[in-house]
C-alpha cells in the first residue's frame, strides 16, 4: 500500500456494525489493511520533511485500529509483531540526550563520537552531568501501541545532582473500553492492575487535560525513561502533539537503559539472557533495590526506582557537576 492508497483508506467511512457483524475473519482482514495503511503513513511522515497530511491522520487511524483489535481479541494479537514499536532510539537521540545533560550541543557530541557507537560511553563521561529531568513510565495492555492502551502513567521531576530527591510526583490510572470488563485487564499478571483500579477512569486518549499536562512537562524538561524507545513509540500514537513537538526538536529523550549499558561495566560481562540492563537487575547492582524487593511495574514506582538508580550510577562514576 502506497501513501496515497493509505490516505484514501484513512478517509473511508468506518462502519463498525458492518465490519464486526461479519465475524472474526472480516475484522482480522480489516485490521491487516488498517495496520498496512498506518505503516505507510508513518513511513511517509518519517521520511518526508513536508508530508501532505497532518499527524492527526495517523493518530485517528491508530484509534480506529484499536477498536478493530478489541474485536479480534487481545490474546489472539498478543504475540504478533508490531511495526510501530521501535527497538531503540537513534544515535542522534542519544547524542541529544548527552548534550542536554552536559549543557552542550548534540552536534558537538555527534562530532566527538565520529559515528562510533562504542564512543558513546566516553561521551557520557566527557563533561559533568547537570540540569533537571522529568522521569516517566507507563503501563500498557501490550507491546503494540497501535493495538493497546495506556492504563497507568507516573512521573516525577529530579535535579541531576548527587543528593537530589525526586519531587512533584503524580500517578494516574486510565480506563479501558467496556469490552474489557468481562475479559479483564490484559497483562495483569505483570503490572497487577485490575478492573477495579481503572473502573470509571477516563481512557488516556480521551483525557485531554492529562495529555496537555504531560506534553507541557516534556517540552519544559528532557524526559527520562528506561528503554525509552517504548515510551516514545506509545506517545507517538497516544499523546496528541507529541510527534510534532518531537520532530521540531522541542522534546529531548534520555534512555536510562542506554546509560546503564554505556556506564555499567558489568553489563558486558554478565550473560545476555540474564537481562543485565533491565531496570530491576541494574537497581540491585546499584543498591537502590534491596534483596527480596522487586520492580513494581507501576508508573510512579518504576520512575522513582529509575531516577534513584541513575543517580547512583552517576555518583559511582563521579559524573555530577561540583
Amino acid at each position: 500500500m502506497n501513501t496515497q492508497q493509505a490516505l484514501e483508506y484513512s478517509m473511508q467511512p468506518f462502519i463498525p456494525m458492518f465490519i464486526f457483524g461479519g465475524g472474526y475473519e472480516m475484522v482480522e482482514s480489516e485490521r491487516l489493511r488498517s495496520e498496512e495503511a498506518l505503516k505507510a503513513l508513518v513511513d511517509e511522515w518519517n521520511t518526508n520533511p513536508e508530508p501532505s497530511f497532518g499527524y492527526d491522520v495517523i493518530v485517528d487511524l491508530a484509534d480506529r485500529n484499536r477498536e478493530l483489535c478489541d474485536h479480534v481479541g487481545e490474546t489472539r494479537l498478543r504475540n504478533k509483531p508490531s511495526s510501530m514499536l521501535a527497538r531503540s532510539l537513534s544515535d542522534a537521540d542519544t547524542c541529544a540526550a548527552i548534550g542536554k545533560m552536559q549543557r552542550r550541543s548534540a552536534s558537538a557530541v555527534m562530532r566527538e563520537i565520529h559515528r562510533d557507537r562504542e564512543a558513546l560511553g566516553v561521551a557520557f563521561t566527557r563533561k559533568p552531568i547537570q540540569g533537571t529531568v522529568l522521569g516517566i513510565d507507563i503501563e500498557t495492555t501490550g507491546r503494540a501501541p497501535e493495538r493497546g492502551y495506556i492504563i497507568n502513567v507516573g512521573w516525577e521531576i529530579m535535579e541531576l545532582t548527587s543528593d537530589a530527591t525526586p519531587h512533584d510526583a503524580e500517578a494516574h490510572y486510565c480506563g479501558l473500553p467496556e469490552i474489557y470488563r468481562e475479559s479483564g485487564v490484559p497483562l495483569t499478571e505483570i503490572h497487577h492492575i485490575t478492573w477495579e483500579d481503572i473502573d470509571n477512569k477516563t481512557p488516556f486518549r480521551e483525557n485531554k487535560a492529562l495529555q496537555k499536562q504531560i506534553l507541557k512537562l516534556m517540552k519544559k524538561y528532557p524526559y527520562m525513561a528506561h528503554n525509552a524507545a517504548f515510551e516514545d513509540s506509545w506517545f507517538k500514537l497516544h499523546l496528541e502533539g507529541y510527534a510534532e513537538a518531537r520532530r521540531e526538536g522541542k522534546i529531548v529523550i534520555i534512555d536510562s537503559r542506554e546509560i546503564c549499558r554505556r556506564l555499567d561495566g558489568e553489563v558486558k560481562t554478565l550473560p545476555r539472557e540474564s537481562s543485565p540492563a533491565a531496570l530491576e537487575n541494574w537497581a540491585r547492582r546499584r543498591g537502590t533495590l534491596g534483596t527480596g524487593e522487586v520492580e513494581q511495574h507501576l508508573g510512579l514506582d518504576d520512575t522513582d526506582l529509575m531516577l534513584r538508580t541513575v543517580q547512583a550510577e552517576f555518583n559511582e562514576k563521579n559524573l555530577f557537576a561540583k
